[in-house]
């Protein structure tokens, strides 16, 4: 809980809290970014780096409502501590079972599904604990301050990734993984948080009471409403261009190596981070939400638009396969297009955050995160089978144009609802 009066010149907590994330993200990383690639050299096809994308994502969707009621009755440090233990014990695990060379596809899919379980009990708890370790009007430079941390953390984990796979194979990935969620619920243990609990109806009625009041709310904002739907909508259609596109491509189209992924991967968190800063810088005091939105915009239509491009095989034939100008361009491409996720998604938390009550914050995050990354997953699935009929790059260039469309009306909608409510 916030301590009011003096402020603090450093705010001890939001440090612990950002160290915590950091270190499990960095580890987290490694293994995410490693595994389209390992899936792929132990055999696997497009329909199974999109059955591991749908497996990485499902399970937290399903459990996601009942962790936001559990986010707002229970302890939420305690929460994240023991999810991430817990992670970490399985994570490690799979690492021995890896040693011993019992290793397979299958063992892979399944840890994943758990491992997605348990950061759908971490991420409503984590959301609703940063609005009380800062100050209302700090919100938007702190969720600019974490997502610029994560993506740090994303920027190592590319590097560090491929370079233990390399040279040491996929053990040492899982080993690295698993040490740094030990790390971090270390780091989590330290935060001094109050729980505040509340009269809660118990048993099965609370919970589904507890559900209603946490839909009736979002339902109520039509802000709140809309960004449900338009997430739901373009993560179904852009997630799956990063976990099952552009790996398929890297390896059966290019001819570069693991390290050079590696590398791609690094310059694309970078515009993450560049992102960032800049929302934070820009609009850190603002609390405004349509104009970064709307430049955020036409940024992603603009760069998914030059990606779709580049994937065609005349834009392959004149620029080579295998070049440092082709792989210049792309990743110059899909940095623009981080860059340009963050400018819409960190003030949308921002808002969600700045309008949600306290009592509320958990339950209304899981939902929206259950809503609008409900696509994802089948999204992943949709993109393997796809992929098996129809070229990639026509697949992406009706991904565009389908965005084209969405991304103009919700601009509308948003503007209009946003004057609407600041005039009340």
């Amino acid at each position: 809980m916030k301590i009011k009066g003096k402020k603090k010149i450093l705010n001890t907590n939001f440090v612990l809290f950002l160290l915590g994330r950091m270190i499990s993200d960095i580890g987290n990383s490694v293994q995410m970014m490693i595994m389209p690639l390992y899936i792929i050299d132990a055999g696997g096809s497009a329909a199974t780096i999109g059955l591991f994308s749908f497996l990485s994502l499902l399970p937290a969707l399903i459990i996601y409502p009942f962790a936001g009621v559990i986010g707002d009755r229970m302890n939420r440090k305690m929460i994240m501590v023991v999810t991430d233990l817990i992670s970490a014990g399985v994570i490690l695990a799979l690492g021995l079972f890896s040693y011993w060379g019992f290793m397979r596809i299958s063992l892979l899919l399944i840890v994943q599904a758990v491992i997605s379980l348990l950061n759908g009990l971490f991420e409503p708890a984590t959301r609703g604990m940063l609005p009380q370790l800062v100050d209302k009007e700090e919100l938007t430079q702190s969720n600019s301050t974490v997502a610029s941390m994560r993506s740090i953390s994303i920027l190592l984990g590319p590097v560090i990734g491929t370079v233990l796979y390399a040279n040491f194979g996929i053990t040492i990935v899982f080993l690295i993984n698993g040490i740094s969620f030990l790390l971090s619920g270390a780091s989590e243990m330290m935060i001094q948080y109050v729980h505040v609990k509340r009269q809660r109806t118990e048993g099965m009625k609370g919970i589904v009471n507890d559900l209603l009041e946490g839909i009736q709310f979002i339902m109520k904002n039509k802000i709140i409403r809309n960004m449900c739907y338009f997430f739901l909508v373009i993560y179904f259609v852009l997630q799956p261009i990063f976990s099952v596109i552009l790996p398929l491509f890297f390896k059966t189209n290019l001819q570069y190596s693991d390290t050079q992924y590696g590398y791609l991967q690094t310059i694309i968190i970078l515009g993450a981070l560049l992102g960032s800063v800049v929302v934070g810088a820009w609009f850190g005091k603002e609390g405004q939400i349509t104009k970064p939105f709307t430049i955020g915009s036409g940024i992603l239509l603009g760069t998914m638009l030059m990606f779709s491009i580049l994937l065609f095989p005349k834009s392959l034939a004149a620029l080579g396969n295998d070049t440092i100008l082709y792989l210049v361009l792309l990743a110059g491409v899909l940095s623009l297009f981080s860059f340009a996720n963050i400018f819409i998604s960190v003030p949308m938390q921002t808002y969600i955050q700045s309008e949600t009550p306290d009592e509320y914050m958990s339950r209304v995050f899981s939902l929206v995160s259950m809503i609008s990354r409900g696509g994802m997953p089948l999204g992943a699935l949709v993109y393997g089978i796809v992929l098996e009929w129809v070229e990639m790059h026509w697949t992406v260039l009706m991904a565009v144009l389908l965005m084209i469309v969405i991304c103009n009306v919700f601009i509308s909608l948003l503007i209009k609802d946003y004057k609407m409510q600041r005039s009340y």
